[in-house]
């Protein structure tokens, strides 16, 4: 039995603001925008080709045995890109404030692209919910 990963949770303050983020800056696909119930609203996003999304949650009980997670509270959720420069380049003409690109090198992090796998930039999301984007070598259908 395969296990996919296919939904994470992200926590956020405002949706619509969030939404604008994640679909105008960041080129997700909205799978969908609906609510389920008078309060409780799901806005669900996919990065363009990805088998995962996001889903941001309005006025959802938290599942038993969960934790409530407060917006902002998410790092490290990691996207892979074959071009990362290019990929850069497109956040930067969306509005989107990301870092340089820069790799692990002898003395800890340094500017510029490293060699296969080890180039990496970062953004955040209007809450503070924190991104890495990796460059890999090849579309993850070819891996």
């Amino acid at each position: 039995m395969n296990w996919t990963l296919e939904v994470v949770p992200l926590p956020v303050t405002d949706l619509d603001r969030a939404k604008a983020f994640y679909a105008e800056r960041l080129g997700f696909k909205v799978d969908t925008d609906t609510e389920i119930a008078p309060g409780t609203r799901i806005i669900q996003l996919t990065p363009p080709g990805s088998r995962c999304s996001v889903a941001m949650l309005q006025g959802m009980p938290s599942l038993p045995g969960s934790k409530e997670m407060a917006p902002g509270s998410v790092q490290g959720l990691q996207l892979c890109v074959t071009d990362i420069e290019a990929a850069r380049a497109e956040l930067v003409g969306r509005g989107v404030d990301v870092s340089p690109v820069r790799h692990v090198g002898e003395t800890g992090w340094q500017d510029g692209k490293g060699e296969t796998w080890n180039s990496f930039m970062s953004f955040e999301d209007p809450d503070g919910n924190g991104w890495v984007v990796q460059e890999a070598p090849s579309e993850l259908s070819e891996r």
